[in-house]
């Protein structure tokens, strides 16, 4: 399967299982999502990075979008501030992952090449 359907499954996994983890205050049955979520999520990075994708960039993306994306849905669940600083924060932490996505890349074509 591809490494990327994998990434996004486990990114999908963790910001379920973080989201699920505050609202296990008020219905502890959600621990059972949180427990199960994190556990499919490092399931599903192992899958990914035996599917050959970079340790750095694979725990690099899994964690920025997790970031960002527990960000925006933890505004529109639990309303929680999203502050313009806040935006600033993520766009240069997804910055940084496409950094590294991007120099994985021009490192993979530097050593076939030689």
């Amino acid at each position: 399967m591809n490494k990327w359907l994998f990434l996004a499954g486990a990114i999908a996994l963790e910001v379920t299982a973080t989201l699920s983890l505050k609202g296990a205050m008020e219905l502890p049955g959600l621990y059972v999502v949180v427990v199960v979520g994190y556990l499919g999520s490092f399931v599903a990075l192992s899958f990914v990075l035996r599917a050959g994708m970079a340790l750095g960039v694979a725990y690099g993306i899994w964690g920025a979008s997790g970031v960002a994306l527990t960000a925006i849905f933890s505004t529109l669940l639990f309303g929680e501030p999203l502050t313009v600083l806040m935006s600033i924060g993520i766009v240069l932490v997804i910055g940084g992952v496409l950094c590294v996505e991007i120099g994985s890349q021009a490192a993979h074509t530097k050593t076939e090449v030689v």
